[in-house]
């Protein structure tokens, strides 16, 4: 079983057209404040990265955001967040997630949320690290995702192995559970990363 404390979640800095997005990120941040797990996110306070921090902080949990410096008005950076750290990168930024966290999961989100999952998947197929890594299936929001990979497989550009390197759930009050029924990481971080 994966121990997790601390929980890395990716999404939007915007809300989404689905009121299933918004609800979603409050769910997840309730039930990661019950279960005392800290958020670790991108800083900002507004979509759907501000819902989640402020249902973790209203149900009293913790919140670490990381925001690169440049992205901290752009964002408007949650300065009513536990820590916020501001960082000179998005390099940097995402470098300090990774090493906050024994988790990721990923909500609706855009550009920005799809390159920190294609990034924390890759360094995961080359084995740079082992953590957990849930996609929260919110309204079927990954399903196109799901048949990227799908087309990438069948094009004979990704091992059929890269399907375990992440599980799908369809709700957020599945993705604890989910993470602490998997094995515990086998790989050890490689300080390059940290």
């Amino acid at each position: 079983m994966t121990h997790v404390s601390s929980l890395c979640v990716y999404c939007g800095s915007r809300t989404g057209t689905d009121p299933a997005y918004r609800q979603a990120a409050e769910q997840l941040g309730r039930l990661m404040a019950q279960h005392r797990i800290r958020l670790v996110y991108g800083g900002g306070r507004i979509g759907l990265m501000g819902v989640l921090a402020d249902a973790v902080l209203a149900g009293g949990g913790s919140v670490v955001g990381i925001i690169p410096h440049h992205l901290e008005a752009r964002e408007v950076g949650h300065h009513g967040v536990g820590e916020l750290r501001v960082v000179d990168s998005m390099h940097s930024r995402k470098n300090e997630m990774f090493a906050l966290a024994d988790a990721f999961a990923v909500l609706p989100g855009g550009l920005g949320t799809l390159d920190e999952t294609f990034e924390i998947l890759t360094w995961r197929q080359l084995e740079l690290h082992d953590k957990p890594i849930v996609l929260v299936n919110i309204a079927g929001y990954w399903d196109p995702f799901l048949k990227l990979l799908e087309r990438i497989d069948n094009t004979g550009f990704m091992a059929p192995e890269c399907w375990r390197l992440f599980v799908v759930v369809e709700r957020p009050e599945d993705v604890i559970a989910t993470i602490r029924r998997l094995p515990p990481p086998a790989v050890a971080e490689a300080p390059e990363l940290l």
